[in-house]
């Protein structure tokens, strides 16, 4: 059974950090790039950081870029997204997935490239 499993999430002042994670099982994980989505209330989910499983490229988008940095540790299955200079903004359930497909350009990646979900967790930005 292929599983995503978000963790870390929780509530932050403004200028704080935290730290989600996204463990994999029941799929080659080595052959997924795996990204990293959020979705505020009220807006569409968008793409905020994906790393390709081809040759380790990494999208940011323009609005996280350097403040967050995503990660993958291979050998725990497991890709980290750390979030530094969070903003109330930040705000929303950001969800962990998994495509088998997508490769790095600069545009934002769609969703319909990602085959496998999370349930998302929860990150809730104070001012």
């Amino acid at each position: 059974e292929v599983q995503l499993v978000e963790s870390g999430g929780g509530s932050v002042q403004a200028g704080g950090s935290l730290r989600v994670s996204c463990a994999a099982s029941g799929f080659t994980f080595d052959d997924y790039s795996i990204g990293w989505f959020r979705q505020a209330p009220g807006k569409e989910r968008e793409a905020v950081s994906c790393i390709s499983s081809s040759d380790g490229s990494i999208y940011y988008a323009d609005s996280v870029k350097g403040r967050f940095t995503i990660s993958s540790d291979n050998a725990k299955n497991t890709v980290n997204l750390q979030m530094n200079s969070l903003q109330p903004e930040d705000t929303a359930v950001y969800y962990c997935a998994a495509s088998v497909g997508w490769r790095y350009t600069r545009e934002p990646p769609f969703l319909y490239e990602f085959d496998y979900w999370g349930q998302g967790t929860q990150v809730t930005v104070s001012s």
